[in-house]
């Protein structure tokens, strides 16, 4: 296949139909409503989509891969695309020798990106990472002592830090809620846990969608309501949003949002997207935009005074390509993730959602079949908190999961006797006094039903092998 084939489906045909039907059903995470047939509609799509294996299998060529090893971790790094390892590989030989800088605000990529993810150039920057992308949000704002942020207690360190340093530096107060594990939960209690943690002296909420701990996606659109309601700064750590779902990020009302280019979205190392809203749009987001100053930057007025932020659907400055403006930076990396955009453009985002998500869905499904449903710390039934991250206890004996040593065991035997590349990650358990080091799976566009029915049959056979040990 040629690495700069279009993708497309056939719009006849009862696999796309089903997909597009799972696609609206499974954007309850990001709009955060729920529909009533929506399990039944994920089950229909993950039968209609594995009898789409050969559009899948087109799909998967367009990437290298190593024989022999089926990786499902791609929540931690991704592959790119041949024609983006391509596109990097010509234009770094272009500028060496040309001898060019990388001087610029890459105004022609942000474009790219604000087209895929449902956003405006002036409000779309090529972030380093999410953790870059999170200093930015968090550093920007201005903080007063006593501020507080609420947040939750599965949060990256591309988040704690910086609040680390708010509370260091400006007196800020943290307040974390405690978050649920598992399946018996809905997307409402998460608005009432944070409903309850905001006081009169909180300025922002910070949450990750989905969390990297436990693959639950908590309902950013919900959220952000609330926080607009409550006239504060929503800031999410989306890490995992960017070539997951087809996210409009207008639409989730949200005021930051920092995502991953090189995870999901298949982009070089060293690369993100950050979302800063740079515009009032009511029926998104009526509230007036905060105080923001740009905290690494070469695009500053040197007198000072910055335009004033609008208070309407025209930008005053773009705000984005000050952020973008750092000097000298490596322009063939950016030039891959948009590149690699384009790439998830062409497929389609929501085919690439309602495929990776119904195998997650399947995945969980054959979990609770064999382990228990208590197993997973995934929820599985509310669709609004369902993401292509599953994470679980795959020990026949529960207690095992307590057991570092024999976590990083299990993931490195998976390896080495399966060719399975999977991770583990620990978290706190409400109820419990050890933290658990649960396994977590990311079933992405290059995975198929089959690897994920023996993805399970290799981990149930583990699970056996080292329940004496």
């Amino acid at each position: 296949m040629q690495a700069d084939r279009t993708l497309d489906f056939d719009p006849n045909r009862r696999s796309f139909l089903s997909a597009l039907a799972a696609s609206a059903a499974l954007a309850g995470p990001l709009g955060g409503l729920a529909s009533s047939g929506a399990l039944a509609q994920q089950a229909a799509a993950a039968s209609a989509l594995k009898d789409d294996a050969a559009f899948w299998n087109e799909v998967r060529g367009l990437f290298s891969h190593k024989p022999g090893v089926r990786y499902m971790n791609i929540g931690t790094a991704g592959s790119m695309p041949v024609e983006t390892l391509n596109l990097l590989d010509s234009e770094n030989r272009r500028m060496a020798r040309e001898s060019m800088s990388g001087y610029s605000n890459f105004l022609d990529q942000r474009k790219t990106l604000a087209r895929s993810f449902g956003c405006d150039p002036d409000e779309i920057v090529m972030s380093g990472n999410t953790s870059d992308g999170m200093c930015h949000s968090l550093l920007g704002l201005v903080w007063l002592p006593g501020d507080e942020i609420v947040t939750t207690n599965h949060e990256h360190g591309g988040g704690n830090v910086p609040m680390a340093i708010l509370q260091d530096r400006y007196g800020v107060v943290i307040k974390r809620v405690t978050l649920p594990v598992g399946n018996k939960q809905t997307a409402e209690d998460y608005v009432e846990l944070f409903s309850k943690a905001i006081g009169p002296r909180t300025k922002a909420m910070v949450f990750s969608a989905p969390t990297y701990k436990t693959g639950t996606m908590l309902p950013i659109k919900m959220l952000a309501k609330l926080a607009q309601e409550k006239g504060i700064v929503s800031i999410c750590d989306g890490a995992h949003v960017p070539g997951m779902f087809a996210a409009n990020f207008h639409d989730l009302g949200v005021d930051f949002l920092a995502g991953a280019g090189h995870k999901w979205q298949c982009g070089p190392l060293g690369t993100g997207i950050l979302y800063v809203r740079n515009k009032v749009l009511p029926q998104y987001n009526p509230r007036p935009l905060p105080a923001y100053y740009p905290v690494v930057t070469s695009s500053y007025p040197l007198a000072g005074g910055l335009p004033p932020r609008t208070t309407n659907d025209k930008e005053t400055d773009d705000l984005a390509a000050r952020i973008q403006s750092t000097g000298s930076r490596n322009a063939p990396v950016y030039m891959g993730l948009a590149k690699s955009c384009e790439v998830w453009d062409r497929i389609g985002r929501d085919k690439i959602q309602a495929y990776t998500i119904s195998m997650s869905q399947h995945l969980k499904e054959k979990i609770a079949e064999k382990w228990g449903v208590d197993a997973l710390y995934s929820p599985k039934d509310d669709p609004r908190l369902v993401c292509a991250l599953t994470g679980f206890n795959p020990f026949r004996n529960p207690e095992h999961v307590k057991d570092k040593a024999r976590s990083d065991a299990f993931v490195k035997r998976m390896l080495d006797e399966y060719g399975f590349v999977i991770r583990n990650v620990n978290f706190p358990v409400p109820g419990s006094q050890q933290e658990h080091y649960g396994v977590r799976v990311s079933t992405h566009l290059w995975s198929n039903m089959d690897d994920v029915d023996q993805l399970v049959d290799a981990m149930w056979d583990l699970s056996g092998k080292m329940n004496t040990v």
